[in-house]
């Protein structure tokens, strides 16, 4: 079977291009579509064989928290249609890369022991746009193992700042 990536390609790159005029929108309802599609449950609904293309629209669509505009059912039939109901979130993320390259920004994860107020990560937020030289969408995650700190995640590239990570390089450093 081919890769996620190989089938994801053209439907990202064929929606990117038909939503060029909104993009930040498009974005929205196909992270949404991509949460839902992720769910094992209605992975197992849609490959049923007795299960028809629209009744798959119709539980997608029911579970949906916002209004889908009428390109998003368009391209939701289309995906059904397809039997590319599992490629959805790798659509998304390759719709999410193709907008952060137009833009010239990329996505970043925060992993923070504690929760982040809105000043916090607006400071955070500045210096890392100025140590990776682009604007960054972020993301915050808790992972108290931290313990203190942050672990910035830049698609290959990630900034250890936390306790955990000094307390390794310490460890490391006293073996040696």
């Amino acid at each position: 079977m081919a890769e996620l990536a190989t089938i994801a390609r053209p439907y990202a790159e064929a929606l990117f291009k038909a939503s060029l005029a909104d993009l930040g929108a498009t974005a929205v309802w196909l992270d949404e579509l991509a949460a839902i599609a992720a769910n094992e449950q209605l992975q197992s609904f849609a490959g049923n064989p007795s299960v028809t293309a629209s009744q798959t629209f119709d539980v997608i669509t029911g579970v949906a928290k916002t209004a889908l505009p009428e390109a998003a059912k368009n391209f939701l039939r289309a995906v059904i249609d397809n039997g590319r109901i599992s490629v959805l979130p790798e659509i998304a993320a390759q719709f999410r890369t193709l907008k952060n390259e137009k833009s010239g920004s990329s996505d970043a994860t925060v992993y923070s022991a504690f929760a982040l107020d809105g000043a916090a990560l607006a400071d955070l937020a500045s210096t890392l746009e100025k140590r990776f030289g682009r604007k960054l969408n972020l993301t915050v995650e808790l992972e108290p193992a931290l313990i203190g700190g942050v672990r910035v995640v830049v698609g290959d590239e990630v900034l250890d700042t936390s306790v955990k990570a000094r307390l390794e390089q310490m460890k490391v450093a006293l073996i040696a």
